[in-house]
């Protein structure tokens, strides 16, 4: 018997941030993606679907709260699309407190991964939903600000909007 699947609704919208403009993209009404202008990894616009507000109410709330400083965890559902390890990855980056780091190779330890830093930096790379699923808390064992698919400065003026945690452990760009 031929099993019908239900074609998959994307929806998308744009939100004005200190970081340039946020692409917030819902798969069936939940959150898959947030992507910033030149985002490494950003699939063309015409795979985001039809532009709608609609789905993205409490996500655009929190994110304004995040903004002006009286949100730091954020409780959204999230429609992620990655392999299973990088699904852990993700999982394990939401776990970082707000306003400290890991290191890559500290990620790959708390997943049970000792020596698995870099698959962690490449699935780090490839988070859909950055600022929800916070990326740019994770730093190189230097203390180095390494990789952000924003962009380096972006993650610096991220890291310091949220008081940098183990500050002492990240090295400045500028």
């Amino acid at each position: 018997m031929p099993t019908s699947t239900l074609p998959v609704t994307k929806q998308h919208t744009v939100l004005d941030s200190a970081y340039g403009p946020l692409t917030l993209v819902a798969t069936d009404g939940v959150l898959s993606a947030l992507y910033m202008t030149d985002q490494r990894h950003r699939p063309p616009e015409e795979t985001f679907g039809v532009p709608d507000p609609e789905p993205f109410g409490e996500v655009i709330r929190q994110l304004t709260a995040y903004f002006t400083g009286r949100l730091t965890t954020f409780d959204l559902p999230l429609h992620l699309h990655g392999t299973p390890f990088q699904r852990s990855v993700w999982a394990e980056l939401r776990k970082i407190p707000y306003g400290e780091t890991r290191t890559y190779g500290e990620l790959a330890e708390e997943l049970g991964k000792p020596g698995a830093s870099r698959a962690v930096g490449l699935a780090n790379g490839r988070n859909p939903v950055s600022i929800i699923v916070p990326c740019h808390r994770v730093i190189g064992s230097s203390g180095s600000l390494t990789g952000y698919g924003g962009g380096l400065e972006r993650k610096q003026r991220l890291l310091a909007f949220e008081g940098g945690g183990r500050q002492d452990r990240v090295r400045t760009l500028f």
